[in-house]
């Protein structure tokens, strides 16, 4: 069966190989999923997007990324998908944005992917009425944190190309830590455990020009900066794969309930281990004392920077191909499609509205 699938990204971030968010990097790799498999890959994504299907670009937003950008750019995705479903003969559309109620289609198959934290969207969107809308977490862990009254379908795992990933690559005496630049992610205390255990710390990541983004960087991040803590901005995917195959390990201080962190398994793909805060789902990504360290403050992340050196880089790879497989990920999506497809083809048959 030949399915034409209708992804649609967060209107505010682009997607393609060197994407920075999670979401997006998922979104890109079902795209080119697609396309290996014979299907109509769509993406609407806004400017600076490279997709393997057929992109359909949205104008993007240059300056401040305030309330009435945000609605711009939900305006412009609401006509692109309008567009698209009139050009095409969509099967199933695929929603990742935080925002996606705000561009909701009314009237066919669709599926939205819970990529972040599900307190930070509108309760009301996690209790759709639509039997042909499904919603779901990407993490066991996430779905435990579900509202009351929430309609989740089962969670489809992330997972990471790990041969694309991996390379031998000496080891270097640095830490890494990759990440967007904003509070929840707490850069300002992985720079101050780098500096306590003495190892230098690479940064690479997106600042985003929202204001409460913009204002962190310069009155926490920037000011602990130095020759040893750098901030090297964002990062392409070959760039990405270097440092992590490169480094002794990587940090991540987020204070926020990760929902699965393929950042994480990324870096274990590349066999390198990983130093986190045990938040969201990161405890059942990092195996501690084996792929790397849970700990609990900036002490005893700097005692884990050091000793991470000891751990075991093949190891972390073995763990990662057995775990956080692509393939795994593509059929547990490619599964979803297939059904909600023939619902679609289902209630078209019976007269029904799609």
């Amino acid at each position: 069966m030949t399915l034409s699938v209708l992804n649609v990204a967060y209107p505010l971030a682009p997607v393609g190989l060197d994407a920075v968010g999670g979401a997006e990097q998922v979104l890109s790799m079902l795209d080119r999923s697609l396309v290996r498999q014979g299907h109509h890959s769509i993406v609407i994504a806004c400017r600076g997007s490279s997709v393997a299907g057929t992109l359909v670009e949205t104008p993007g937003e240059t300056g401040a990324l305030d309330e009435t950008a945000k609605k711009r750019a939900q305006r412009a995705h609401r006509m692109a998908i309008a567009a698209a479903r009139a050009r095409w003969a969509i099967d199933i559309i695929h929603l990742h944005g935080i925002d996606f109620d705000a561009y909701l289609p009314d009237d066919s198959p669709t599926l939205v992917t819970l990529h972040l934290p599900l307190g930070w969207y509108r309760p009301e969107a996690l209790r759709p009425a639509r039997q042909d809308l499904w919603l779901h977490p990407v993490s066991q862990a996430q779905q435990k944190t579900a509202p009351p009254g929430s309609r989740l379908i089962a969670p489809i795992p992330n997972g990471v190309d790990v041969d694309a990933l991996s390379q031998v690559r000496a080891r270097r005496n640095f830490a890494l830590l990759l990440s967007r630049i904003c509070p929840e992610k707490g850069i300002h205390l992985a720079i101050e455990a780098a500096k306590r255990a003495g190892v230098p710390l690479a940064i690479g990541g997106q600042l985003y020009p929202y204001q409460t983004h913009v204002q962190y960087f310069a009155d926490e991040v920037e000011p602990r900066l130095d020759r040893q803590r750098r901030f090297l901005g964002p990062l392409g995917f070959y760039a990405k794969r270097r440092l992590l195959n490169a480094a002794r390990c990587l940090v991540i201080p987020s204070l926020a309930a990760e929902t699965s962190s393929l950042v994480a398994m990324e870096a274990l793909a590349c066999g390198t281990p990983v130093v986190a805060f045990p938040n969201g789902a990161l405890p059942d990504v990092v195996e501690h004392g084996k792929t790397g360290f849970l700990v609990n403050d900036i002490d005893e992340m700097a005692i884990a920077i050091d000793a991470s050196a000891d751990l075991d880089n093949e190891t972390c790879r073995a763990e990662a191909r057995r775990r956080f497989s692509l393939e795994r990920m593509i059929s547990g999506y490619m599964d979803v499609y297939s059904a909600l497809a023939k619902l679609g083809a289902s209630r078209a048959r019976s007269g029904a509205t799609p």
